[in-house]
């Protein structure tokens, strides 16, 4: 900041009123400009998030033996891959949640028809939540992930054909 000639200090108000309206076009909580003579820092306490939504830990797998070479399936009767080529990939690591929060009905379930632009999961990354949506209308056929399940970039997601 600038002072007069008698030591006070003096403020642009225009300047830090433009400041804060940066903030608030970008939801940032402070700014800081300098030049040769004065240097103003804006900032406000960030404003309180929603609790981020809770999911309860997904159940443990039950311990099974081991299937012996004469119990064990021959590969050729495993059951087909869905189409990989319709599959919505995930475009970020995260934790992907089929539905809103634990006591709501998931956003899609197989056989249901969607339409572009239609919620089918959410995916939380660093405590944002983020809908990821069909890209064109369809019916799903296969939900290849859980609830609660940790998801990387590029991983398959839903089939929708």
């Amino acid at each position: 900041m600038a002072h007069d000639n008698n030591g006070a200090m003096r403020i642009d108000v225009e300047l830090v009123r433009q400041l804060a309206a940066l903030l608030d076009d970008t939801n940032l909580t402070e700014i800081e400009v300098e030049d040769a003579d004065r240097k103003v820092r804006v900032a406000r306490k960030a404003a309180p998030v929603a609790a981020a939504v809770q999911y309860a830990p997904a159940p443990a797998a039950v311990a099974t033996p081991a299937p012996t070479a004469a119990s064990a399936a021959p590969a050729t009767e495993a059951t087909p891959a869905p189409s990989a080529l319709n599959a919505v990939k995930s475009p970020m690591v995260g934790t992907a949640y089929l539905a809103p929060n634990p006591e709501a009905k998931p956003f899609v379930a197989v056989g249901q028809k969607v339409a572009a632009g239609d919620t089918l999961l959410i995916i939380e990354a660093m405590k944002v939540m983020n809908p990821i949506t069909a890209p064109s209308a369809g019916t799903v056929t296969a939900i290849l992930v859980d609830s609660g399940q940790p998801v990387e970039f590029d991983q398959p997601l839903i089939v929708v054909e």
